[in-house]
């Protein structure tokens, strides 16, 4: 099961990457996350760690699976029967913009059945940390 969402945002690709890619500061921009803490210290790499809290779902821990900045990062978490791993991409536009891509693919026995159930919460979080980062992003 896929969700996703897009988004334009008037700013580069390096500012919207910086941002990104600063978990710990996602709570000031996005209602979508409560509390973000890395796993390590410094800049986020393949196979970094962190911990979100988000409303109305358990916390969660995450491993990022694949890294291409700063156009791209994937990363995975597990639960009992689902697997969940959220997209993070940023594409160059011709006008100096960017498209920010967001997905969270759900896999496992259960993924169907949670997607069901928390479908609409998921496309409103995806929603909401477009929407952050694009007003984070091009307020400067």
């Amino acid at each position: 099961m896929r969700f996703e969402t897009t988004t334009e945002i008037d700013a580069d690709i390096d500012t919207v990457w910086a941002v990104q890619t600063d978990i710990e500061r996602w709570p000031d921009w996005t209602a979508s996350v409560r509390t973000a803490r890395r796993g390590e210290a410094g800049p986020l790499a393949l196979g970094a760690t962190a911990w979100l809290e988000q409303p109305r779902l358990r916390p969660t821990y995450w491993r990022v699976t694949a890294f291409d900045p700063p156009r791209c990062f994937v990363w995975e978490s597990a639960s009992p029967g689902v697997r969940s791993r959220g997209e993070h991409r940023i594409v160059p536009l011709p006008d100096g913009r960017v498209r920010v891509e967001l997905a969270l693919v759900l896999t496992g026995p259960l993924a169907g059945l949670t997607g069901w159930l928390g479908g609409r919460l998921v496309r409103r979080y995806l929603r909401l940390e477009a929407d952050g980062l694009r007003q984070r992003c091009e307020a400067g």
